[in-house]
């Protein structure tokens, strides 16, 4: 999983209004999807390991960046130089998934893919998420979106949520990542304002579209 800013520590009282709102939603004996959706750099990933470790029922994290198309694929598309982009992922592929793991597929084991930063590639069946499995939380960029096979992921979801935070900080936090993750912090600035930054403008266009705002301030 991406970690944002590995330190930061969100409100008590922020996880624990999710928490109440996760818990009033959720049907005992069934499984419920949450998705997050947020700019790149807006803290989701960081978020959902805030939230798992208070869920007092059992839970797993699936992060739609596992459905990144391999490197050879954005190359074969011409779209290297846009990875991030909506059209550079398989949207269909997660929508599959989000389709397996609605309750009636719990009696099996599942396996989804993950996203390996260091190496900028998709892992396949690197996240199992198990029968007794009752809330899945998925995060990403596009959940919202309403093009590019995006616009099926909601008919999958208990409720999709949008995570709103102050710009200067998200574009702080994604540079500081980028450099986390070996680039030089010039290499880093240049990659969020010419890539990054107009997806997070089409993120924010699809706002409207969330269940629930949630205010991100850190302590």
């Amino acid at each position: 999983m991406s970690i944002e800013t590995p330190s930061a520590q969100f409100h008590a009282n922020l996880l624990t209004s999710l928490i109440r709102r996760i818990e009033q939603r959720h049907t005992p004996g069934t499984r419920s999807i949450i998705g997050l959706v947020g700019a790149p750099g807006a803290g989701k990933s960081t978020l959902v390991e805030a939230l798992l470790a208070r869920l007092p029922h059992k839970a797993a994290v699936l992060p739609m960046d596992g459905f990144h198309l391999a490197n050879c694929q954005l190359e074969r598309l011409s779209r290297a130089d846009r990875k991030g982009a909506p059209d550079t992922f398989d949207a269909y592929g997660y929508v599959a998934l989000l389709e397996r793991l609605r309750p009636a597929y719990q009696h099996h084991c599942i396996y989804a893919p993950s996203f390996e930063r260091r190496i900028e590639e998709p892992i396949a069946g690197a996240i199992a998420i198990e029968a007794d499995v009752e809330l899945v939380i998925t995060e990403g960029n596009y959940l919202l979106l309403d093009s590019h096979g995006w616009e099926n992921v909601s008919a999958q979801l208990n409720e999709c949520w949008y995570l709103e935070i102050d710009d200067t900080q998200r574009r702080e936090q994604l540079i500081a990542r980028h450099q986390h993750f070996g680039r030089s912090r010039e290499a880093a600035i240049a990659w969020a304002e010419h890539t990054d930054e107009p997806n997070a403008r089409l993120i924010a266009a699809c706002k409207a579209r969330a269940d629930h705002i949630v205010q991100l301030t850190r302590e």
